[in-house]
């Protein structure tokens, strides 16, 4: 998969109505803040001073350099002084990398005894931020706004969760997802505008006929099976249960077969994403399932039924987390009873082991769909936690985005006949108008589920993509919701 570019340019706005000896305690200053960034244990990613903006051509330079060097993912700019914002405008307007204005101040406390007008023209943070706020507004720049001194361990945490929403900004630009098959059929949610989906967010999808990776798998030697096969070994519960030894590993073995061709598929179209449809699968054995639970350990987006937008949404979430507890997922099934209240998540079979609490086990049972063999998959129970549900849908007229946040439990109950892996949460406000809100804004059955993002991270990453934004949580009403 693509490399992602972690390092942001700090920039530094003054000007020379000061004189040369601020614009030296300006620099000396920003340097400071800057290596007291990059040396917070909160912060992972890294920042580099660019220097000065004190005119316009100063600024237009910079932001040329971060257009073209993929090493930068982004800007963050910090007023120190009154920075007249006529000067950065030309700049912005070129700007195509992520922005951050940092509204901090060198200095948390003020000198009461010391303090003069040398002062107060040096340390102009509250000034300055206001005139280059109004510029970034007039552009409608989308950018990001973080308040406080730059020590504070909370500041420091959003400066990191943007940082993320940001690389996972410039991934989302060059996410391409390969289909095998169409969308399921007479499925409508799934589908969308692909070419408008790759005007506003980037993403390339191309379809493959499922022969392509039949003829892929084909080529993969019994060595290149035996070795992944022994990974399994290592890392799972191999669970024969009812079935003969032989069928058992002779399944696992052709989802391994499927695992390498998908692998070497994906990397050679450099695909970042895929999908699967059990409705197309003419010359296979059986249906993807442990091949792709790997492959989303991995990091690879993956949605079912060949919709593509879940893939790509699943890709870039993964990136923003670090592949840290995102996955695919589906609204499955509820609990009702009042004690619980619940909704049961799950898919066929391709549960992402990012989000598994007990170590999974490689199971082969029966499935009931798609008219194969009995396929391996990981079954496990998710994790407990707080996180959010993130659906995209397509409205015809535009994109649409929603956000839920929910509360995951594991689960309480054995499920023994259940084969698949499961995750239950309760959605905010509540069940009930959780799942009706939900339904009024139009979400689909499909979402990318994840306990390691956080609900203003999306929102930062579609104020970035001029995204329609939906949030579900505790203070959602229905009355908003059918207003839509």
């Amino acid at each position: 998969m693509k490399q992602v570019a972690n390092q942001f340019w700090f920039v530094v706005g003054s000007q020379h109505l000061y004189g040369a000896e601020a614009l030296k305690e300006v620099e000396k200053n920003a340097k400071e803040i800057a290596a007291g960034l990059n040396a917070s244990d909160a912060i992972q990613t890294e920042i580099v001073f660019k220097g000065l903006g004190t005119s316009a051509e100063e600024i237009v330079n910079i932001v040329k350099e971060a257009n073209y060097d993929d090493n930068c993912a982004g800007l963050i700019t910090w007023m120190h002084t009154f920075s007249p914002a006529k000067m950065w405008i030309a700049g912005t307007k070129l700007l195509q990398k992520p922005l951050l204005h940092f509204a901090t101040q060198y200095k948390a406390e003020l000198p009461w005894n010391e303090i003069d007008m040398d002062y107060m023209n040096l340390h102009q943070s509250a000034h300055g931020d206001r005139e280059y706020g109004f510029i970034n507004a007039r552009l409608k720049k989308h950018n990001k706004v973080i308040f406080g001194h730059w020590q504070q361990a909370d500041v420091q945490a959003e400066i990191n969760d943007w940082t993320d929403v940001a690389r996972a900004y410039n991934a989302s630009q060059t996410i391409k997802v390969a289909r095998f098959g169409d969308n399921m059929r007479s499925v409508a949610v799934t589908d969308g505008d692909k070419i408008e989906a790759q005007i506003q967010f980037g993403w390339t999808v191309d379809y493959y006929g499922i022969g392509d990776l039949v003829a892929e798998m084909d080529a993969v030697s019994d060595a290149e099976i035996d070795a992944t096969y022994a990974e399994y070994e290592k890392l799972y519960d191999l669970h024969v249960g009812d079935n003969d030894e032989a069928t058992y590993v002779a399944h696992v073995r052709e989802q391994a077969r499927i695992e390498i061709a998908l692998r070497r598929f994906l990397a050679r179209g450099n695909y970042d994403a895929f999908t699967t449809n059990f409705e197309d699968l003419y010359g296979m054995k059986q249906l993807p399932g442990l091949a792709v639970q790997r492959l989303n350990a991995e990091g690879y987006g993956f949605a079912g039924e060949g919709d593509w937008k879940t893939a790509a949404l699943d890709r870039m979430m993964k990136v923003m987390a670090h592949n840290e507890s995102t996955g695919f997922m589906e609204d499955y099934t509820y609990d009702l009873t009042p004690e619980n209240n619940v909704i049961v998540g799950s898919h066929m079979l391709e549960v992402d082991p990012t989000l598994a609490e007990t170590k999974p086990k490689v199971m082969v049972l029966p499935l009931g769909i798609g008219g194969k063999e009995a396929p391996a998959r990981l079954v496990f129970d998710g994790k407990a936690g707080e996180g959010i549900t993130v659906s995209m849908v397509d409205l015809g007229t535009h994109y649409r985005l929603l956000v839920n946040d929910v509360e995951c439990v594991t689960p309480t109950e054995a499920a023994p006949k259940l084969p698949v892996a499961r995750v239950m949460w309760h959605p905010q406000p509540n069940q009930k108008d959780g799942v009706k809100a939900w339904i009024y804004a139009g979400g689909g059955h499909h979402t990318v589920l994840s306990l390691a993002l956080n609900k203003e991270q999306i929102v930062d990453w579609a104020r970035m993509m001029n995204l329609e934004t939906v949030i579900i949580d505790k203070h959602t009403s229905i009355a908003s919701m059918q207003q839509l």
